[in-house]
């Protein structure tokens, strides 16, 4: 007997810029009990009347094959594309994060932030607020760092995602 182990999948979509597309995908997943970790939407064309839709979410590959059926299926969706499986792509997230500290962990949160290659966009005699962009695990980390050191607050985008090279989400 083989067992299906679990994994995380990034699934682009095409969608009509309409009222009600996203409700229609959100509860495709939520009826069906799969959850998102991530989600991002925005217009793509120079009309605005097609936008792109990034999901992250968690399955097993046959899980995963489902929902990519499932979300061909609804009408405002055009083109589905699972670049987890597909091949090559590229994800970042863009977060917000803010750090209230003083003395010597308000120093530490500058050297982290340099390290991280995080930006200060805000910034007052006892609070930062970095602008860092990257993979999620580094996100991730960032934020761990920054606990101790007076994290207040956090704003993620969610992950925008891309194929590398030639290849577009219409070729698929």
């Amino acid at each position: 007997m083989q067992v299906e182990v679990s994994g995380s999948a990034v699934i682009s979509l095409l969608v009509d810029n309409e009222s009600g597309a996203l409700a229609r995908i959100v509860e495709l997943f939520s009826g069906r009990g799969y959850n998102i970790q991530s989600l991002t939407v925005a217009p793509v064309d120079e009309h605005g009347s097609t936008s792109r839709v990034n999901i992250v979410t968690t399955g097993t590959q046959s899980s995963i094959r489902q929902v990519k059926t499932q979300l061909e299926r609804l009408v405002p969706v055009s083109r589905v594309v699972n670049l987890t499986a597909e091949g090559p792509y590229v994800a970042r997230e863009m977060a917000l994060v803010k750090v209230v500290s003083s003395g010597e962990p308000r120093t530490e949160a500058l050297r982290i932030a340099q390290a991280f290659r995080a930006r200060a966009v805000d910034t007052t005699a006892s609070s930062f607020v970095f602008e860092l962009t990257g993979s999620t695990d580094k996100l991730d980390s960032f934020i761990e760092l920054m606990r101790p050191l007076g994290l207040v607050e956090v704003s993620r985008t969610g992950v925008a995602s891309i194929c590398r090279g030639p290849q577009t989400i219409q070729n698929f």
